[in-house]
Formats: structure tokens, C-alpha cells, sequence
């Protein structure tokens, strides 16, 4: 049922061959990481106070622009990783197993490093209103993630028996 060496094809190409829900649902993914990764690199303020949950810090000089530009980085390199499964998306679609297991290791080492620094994050809570989305909804992007991986390494279902 499963064919794991989809993960690493021998010839990349722009065909997959598992069920189309493997791509849609890749796509799909791609596009909601894109515009989070988005939020992240050109409305970092909104995305720092708002999505994120952080206090402003007020100091002489002003701490906010600094600690923006490194929340802007970090989008950056989410971004950096959306334009990659962009390019897998319209040219090697081979690659979407490899891809969508790389987005289950992204979103599962949440699930196993944040609770061991949940209570680091929220003995900061004289800097934070609560816990971000992406410690406190993690399992759902995970569990997401694994369904895609798995129905792209899935057979093609045929009409012979």
C-alpha cells in the first residue's frame, strides 16, 4: 500500500504517482505555510503582538525595531521553504513525499521539544499575553502533515483486482 521509496525517487519529475488529494492537500498546506511565513516577514509587528502573543518592551532606545527585524527573519526563512515547495509544486512533483516529510519533522519537533520548554515559555509571561499558536496548535499542522505524507507515498489505486 505504501511505497517508501517515493521519498527519494531515482529520476525527479513533475508526475506523482499517489492519489491528486496528495497534491491538493500539499498545495493547500503550502499555500496557508506561505502566508503565515508572510505575516511573519512583512507585518512582523502584527504578527509578533497579535498572532504570536508577545507584550511590547518599551527601553531608551527602543528595543521593538531590532527584535522585528530578527521575527522578520524567521519569516524569511519560513518563506525560503514555501518557495522551495512552490518550485516542487510546478516542476518536480516527484518530490512532494520528500517535501511533506520534511513539513512532518518541521511541525513534530514541536510536539517534542515544547513541552519540555513550556514552562521556560510561560515563567515569561511578564512578556507574553499566552502561548503562541505554533506551540499551543501544533498537533493539528502535525497530524495535517502525516496524512499528506502518507497518501503521497500511497499507490495509485487501479481498476484491476
Amino acid at each position: 500500500m505504501f511505497n517508501f521509496s517515493k521519498i527519494l525517487p531515482k529520476t525527479v519529475t513533475n508526475e506523482l504517482d499517489s492519489p491528486k488529494i496528495a497534491i491538493w492537500g500539499f498545495v493547500l498546506f503550502t499555500v496557508l505555510m506561505t502566508w503565515r511565513s508572510i505575516i511573519h516577514m512583512l507585518f512582523e509587528s502584527y504578527g509578533f503582538h497579535e498572532i504570536a502573543n508577545f507584550v511590547v518592551l518599551t527601553g531608551d532606545p527602543d528595543p521593538m525595531p531590532i527584535i522585528y527585524r530578527f521575527f522578520s527573519l524567521w519569516g524569511n526563512a519560513q518563506l525560503m521553504f514555501c518557495l522551495v515547495c512552490w518550485v516542487v509544486i510546478f516542476r518536480y512533483k516527484s518530490l512532494i513525499p520528500l517535501m511533506s516529510l520534511f513539513w512532518v519533522l518541521d511541525w513534530g519537533q514541536r510536539l517534542f521539544i515544547y513541552p519540555f520548554i513550556r514552562e521556560d515559555i510561560t515563567s515569561i509571561g511578564q512578556y507574553t499575553k499566552d502561548i503562541t499558536p505554533g506551540v499551543d496548535l501544533a498537533l493539528l499542522p502535525f497530524v495535517i502533515t502525516v496524512v499528506i505524507f502518507l497518501i503521497s507515498i500511497a499507490n495509485k489505486r487501479t481498476g484491476q483486482q
